[in-house]
């Protein structure tokens, strides 16, 4: 583990993880006594770096860091894209979607699981950082599943806005149909 930055923020760097990506996590300090936040948050070139409309990767990633800053916590920035399976087949995928298949039936339509991340190297990094017992900040609830399934303590799960745009609702609404999210949270309706 190698960590760079101050005393308000680190990044940290990992060797030995459960796979070969080159993930990373932003570390925030937290008040003593604090379960930590934290947010899982999987690389989305097209929407982190790019401002893509068709996901709500960017608004999510912004929103996370704007909490951890007012109140501390951590990021942990997973090189999965396209939900795992790759930045080429997440641009393939999105073909298929432009052709009518949603986010979700394009990966299988490429011969790919609908979401392949495994968050055992999440659980793994934040062994290495200490934190077994976080709050989680999350509309996914696989990510709680399988961090307590690697012995992370989820003490809470909290909700991201959620960040519906006329772009990106035949994608939110597979991610509340498909996989479960909790998209409704805040009382909006995901349209289907």
């Amino acid at each position: 583990m190698a960590r760079v930055g101050g005393r308000s923020t680190e990044l940290v760097t990992f060797t030995g993880l459960p796979d070969e990506g080159e993930h990373v996590a932003c570390v925030l300090p937290t008040r003593l006594g604090v379960t930590p936040l934290v947010r899982l948050h999987s690389e989305c070139l097209t929407g982190d770096l790019f401002g893509s409309e068709r996901c709500d990767c960017g608004p999510q990633l912004d929103e996370a860091l704007g909490r951890m800053k007012a109140e501390g916590g951590t990021v942990l920035y997973l090189r999965q894209e396209g939900r795992g399976i790759g930045l080429y087949n997440k641009l393939d995928a999105y073909v298929l979607q432009d052709r009518g298949l949603d986010t979700f039936e394009a990966n299988r339509h490429l011969g790919r699981g609908y979401d392949e991340r495994d968050y055992g190297v999440a659980a793994a990094m934040l062994r290495a950082l200490g934190q077994t017992s976080i709050r989680l900040l999350t509309n996914n609830p696989d990510k709680a599943v399988q961090l307590r399934e690697h012995g992370i303590e989820v003490v809470e799960v909290l909700p991201t806005q959620v960040y519906l745009t006329e772009e990106n609702a035949r994608y939110l609404s597979a991610k509340a149909r498909i996989s479960g999210h909790t998209l409704d949270a805040l009382g909006e309706e995901v349209p289907s």
